[in-house]
């Protein structure tokens, strides 16, 4: 079974998680968000009580943490946390905890020891998988969005007010754009799919259709 690797990248709100999930299930894939690393290192940073722009400090505390993901549920030190990690003081800080450079690197090496797991198989999904952790993966997808659309998508999820949320996913792509350790950009031969006017279906199918036969 040769490897086969699916990397999805892209902002907020563009139905990269619905969607990178769907694709894998229809592809017999297992499946690697990678943003919950990052989100499970800002809970681990914000119980242990360190400033989130304390490189150093946050950097110890996830080098001593243990993470791992499996079957879609996020794990800190054993511990499910799936549902906490998406809280909003979470969404508030995890960019912050992500610009850290040595915790990129650290995080970057655990998921792609989770490919060698699973037989170097999977749709990953994140903001530099093509770019960074899987430069030479099989497939590279990036999804956008209007902004506006992104917003309206996010709002309706959550129930926030659509002008709140915009203002924090313009925030984020910003921060995670302008990052000087593996900044969220449209990685070389990613074929860019704009899902502004597509439906979830529409998304699926297209991807689908950029998968190698063997799969």
């Amino acid at each position: 079974m040769s490897d086969l690797i699916v990397a999805i990248d892209g902002p907020g709100g563009t139905g990269k998680s619905s969607v990178s999930r769907e694709l894998a299930r229809r592809a017999g894939l297992p499946h690697l968000d990678t943003g919950a690393f990052y989100r499970a290192a800002t809970l681990a940073a914000l119980e242990a009580g360190v400033d989130l722009d304390d490189g150093d400090a946050v950097t110890t505390v996830v080098e001593g943490s243990d993470f791992s993901q499996e079957e879609g549920r996020m794990y800190l030190d054993g511990r499910d946390v799936s549902d906490p990690i998406r809280e909003d003081e979470i969404t508030k800080g995890v960019s912050a905890v992500s610009a850290h450079p040595a915790v990129r690197a650290h995080l970057v090496e655990l998921q792609r020891s989770w490919l060698r797991s699973h037989e170097g198989r999977g749709v990953v999904e994140g903001r530099d998988i093509g770019s960074v952790v899987f430069p030479d993966a099989t497939v590279k997808v990036y999804l956008d969005a209007s902004p506006e659309v992104r917003a309206r998508r996010r709002a309706e999820q959550s129930g926030e007010d659509i002008a709140e949320v915009l203002e924090d996913l313009n925030r984020r792509d910003h921060l995670d754009s302008t990052r000087v350790a593996s900044p969220m950009t449209v990685p070389r031969g990613a074929i860019v799919v704009d899902t502004s006017e597509l439906d979830f279906e529409a998304v699926v199918e297209q991807l689908i259709g950029l998968l190698p036969s063997e799969s």
